[in-house]
């Protein structure tokens, strides 16, 4: 039995090696592609593209400066320039992780090509050899660097490939490749990849309610376990037990036993409250929890920092006068660390985290009352902390704060909490609390950039969320002023416009007393998904924009891979298709939902309608077989499958029996982080797997 456990083991960890790793489409620079507000003048990419017009000139005098004396050789070095503008110009240009300065051709005498069509252009390295054996290339990409790293630029001024490789099969393995398990190589045009799946829009969003609380915020248990927080606005975090789908079962959630209770440091209003909370990836092993909440230092001493109105951000808070009563600076935005250890034999087990402070990860004060944010979020690859910030409030930023470099409002910033600097440190680096900063932050590209900042230009980003199957796609939602909401790819270095456009359309601020940034100064990225006030009402009252996620969970596989959003007052969902997949081109549609006949908790009805009754959609959430819930003021509901409502759903039954296995139980999943007890459970699982027990 040991043995062929053992066996078994091997087999399962070389089954990532055996599975094909499908490409997605993400810059050299880490950045998601994204779409230029103006077409590229020299390198003809559509659509989304990893340049932007200031890459597109530096690549055109690469290549002039190159004075290729063949035409024909000409035209093909142009191309592989310009690949660097591919959205898939990360794999392109690295190859286990190293850097290149030559994309890899396609180059069929190593395998065959599967995510192109034509065998002529599988050949694409031979054609380039072929055609540019005999041409003198000034500067060329194809010189050897005298450390021999491949495509690095040589110091020669004219050369040929004949001085340097002695054949053509040399030269192809040098930078040849064929498209292994789906990754991509260059044919001389942009990366097709080949997917037949067509995406339709589901015809309806199934739901069952198994909640009556009203949260803002939810987060997986990071044990894998069928477990989840839930957070509400007052500020206490919950610890529940989701019940399988169907099952008739009901959230497992003791109101009185908080995980974690933070109300005396909270301060709880319209806008204020616990905003978001989130949980180390290693939380199982070290406890660590953190949440994102507004402070008013009237009533707490712990609520203390620089005000965000400044003058680095040229901005004097004596000017800006009182909002509603209160001060500016009186709140702030806050991000703090707990702590579970201690609590229990083993963390996966924990039931509650002590109330004290960790450390405090970031402070600062708020100019105006509304317009803060407050997510925060690991990233999925790389671990650090993301915290979305909204532009500060007042009708219009009228400071302009979302555009200003040197400002923390209106953006997106990306932290590392591993790495605690020392008292010394944070002073003399003048951090905003206790992290330290990741050195491939968006400051690398704009040193104008506070290092904090990964992105700008945003209004007020309510809720956000990484693509579970393609992390390079990181989702926000960014609430509107008065016509427009907006969903948006966040990407490094990206600027969403605001306050100069609200999503797609051009805005004039009613009052602008710290300055105007003018509309050719920035390259915005306009959002890949929205809707404008006039379509969730005729009367253009109020919209406010919910986020929420792709959809991966085969519980209703009609709906998979669309992005799911709503409206906080409208009570109405969005489902968005990118069409062609990875295109980064989305068209959304209104979708209907109702309530499942056999909801474990009988759903309200909107009276003179059949719509549940949902009230404000607060918050979209996942858990870990993936499948998505809405917390809104009525309580929770998830999204199940769509025959429970009568919905048509051709692909329901082939994939019923499918359905994922087995959560871990909290007992389970806290053997996950020792390898001989997980060795243990995982062969008794494969014991009882080859029994037919399980």
């Amino acid at each position: 039995m040991a043995d062929g456990c053992l066996i078994t083991l091997l087999f399962l960890s070389l089954l990532p090696l055996l599975l094909p790793s499908f490409s997605q489409p993400l810059c050299t620079d880490s950045r998601a592609p994204s779409t230029s507000k103006t077409p590229l003048g020299f390198c003809k990419y559509n659509g989304t593209t990893c340049c932007g017009s200031a890459e597109d000139v530096l690549i055109q005098k690469q290549y002039l400066a190159m004075n290729t004396s063949d035409s024909g050789c000409a035209s093909l070095l142009k191309s592989i320039l310009c690949s660097r503008c591919d959205p898939f110009s990360a794999e392109l240009f690295r190859v286990d992780s190293v850097p290149r300065q030559v994309p890899v051709l396609c180059n069929s005498t190593v395998s065959e090509n599967s995510l192109q069509t034509s065998q002529a252009k599988n050949d694409f390295c031979a054609q380039v050899w072929d055609t540019c054996v005999n041409a003198s290339v000034r500067n060329s990409p194809f010189a050897a660097s005298l450390q021999g790293q491949v495509g690095a630029p040589a110091n020669s001024t004219y050369t040929k490939l004949t001085d340097i490789w002695q054949s053509k099969a040399d030269f192809c393995n040098a930078f040849g490749g064929a498209s292994v398990d789906e990754s991509v190589c260059f044919t001389g045009e942009p990366v097709a990849i080949n997917n037949t799946t067509t995406q339709s829009f589901p015809s309806g969003m199934c739901l069952e309610k198994i909640g009556n609380g009203s949260y803002l915020d939810m987060a997986a248990h990071p044990d894998g376990s069928n477990r989840a927080f839930f957070a509400n606005q007052q500020g206490k975090i919950w610890l529940a037990t989701i019940p399988k789908e169907g099952s008739g079962g009901t959230l497992e959630l003791d109101e009185s036993r908080p995980f974690l209770d933070l109300t005396d440091q909270v301060h709880f209003d319209t806008e204020f409250g616990l905003m978001g909370i989130a949980f180390h990836p290693n939380f199982a092993q070290n406890g660590r929890l953190f949440a994102s909440f507004n402070c008013d230092k009237a009533k707490w001493s712990g609520c203390n920092g620089r005000c965000s109105c400044n003058s680095d951000v040229n901005c004097d808070p004596s000017k800006l006068g009182t909002d509603n009563g209160a001060q500016p600076c009186q709140y702030q935005s806050v991000i703090a660390e707990y702590s579970a250890n201690g609590t229990a034999s083993q963390l996966s087990l924990a039931e509650s985290a002590k109330p004290l402070e960790v450390r405090r990860i970031f402070t600062m004060g708020l100019p105006f009352t509304a317009h803060h944010g407050g997510q925060i979020l690991f990233g999925p690859t790389d671990r650090y902390l993301y915290f979305m910030m909204g532009d500060g409030g007042g009708a219009g930023d009228p400071y302009n704060f979302s555009q200003n470099k040197k400002s923390f409002l209106g953006k997106v910033m990306r932290l590392d909490i591993d790495n605690i600097p020392s008292a010394k440190e944070i002073t003399d680096l003048g951090l905003w609390g206790n992290y330290s900063i990741p050195k491939d932050n968006a400051y690398t590209l704009d040193k104008e950039l506070q290092p904090e900042i990964w992105a700008l230009g945003l209004r007020n980003p309510w809720r956000c969320s990484f693509d579970s199957a393609r992390p390079s796609y990181f989702m926000c939602a960014d609430v509107g002023q008065d016509g427009y909401e907006e969903v948006n790819i966040i990407t490094k270095d990206g600027n969403y416009g605001w306050r100069i456009y609200e999503g797609p359309y051009l805005y004039t601020p009613p009052q602008s007393p710290g300055g105007n940034t003018s509309q050719n100064s920035i390259m915005p990225i306009f959002p890949v998904m929205g809707y404008s006030h006039t379509d969730v009402n005729k009367n253009e009252r109020s919209a406010s924009i919910t986020g929420g996620y792709f959809y991966r969970s085969m519980t209703d596989p009609c709906m998979h891979g669309s992005y799911l959003y709503g409206d906080l007052y409208a009570g109405a969902m969005w489902a968005g298709t990118e069409t062609p997949p990875d295109s980064g081109n989305f068209t959304s549609n209104k979708i209907p939902f109702s309530c499942a006949h056999d909801s474990p908790i009988k759903c309200g009805i909107v009276p003179g309608s059949s719509l549940p009754a949902l009230g404000y959609i607060f918050s979209f959430g996942e858990d870990n077989s993936k499948d998505n819930f809405l917390l809104a003021s009525s309580g929770v509901y998830r999204i199940v499958r769509p025959s429970r409502c009568n919905y048509t759903c051709s692909k329901e039954n082939a994939t019923t029996a499918a359905t994922p296995g087995p959560a871990f139980s909290p007992s389970q999943a806290s053997l996950l982080g020792n390898p001989f007890k997980s060795l243990v459970l995982l062969c008794s699982f494969l014991g009882l797997l080859l029994l037919g027990l399980v």
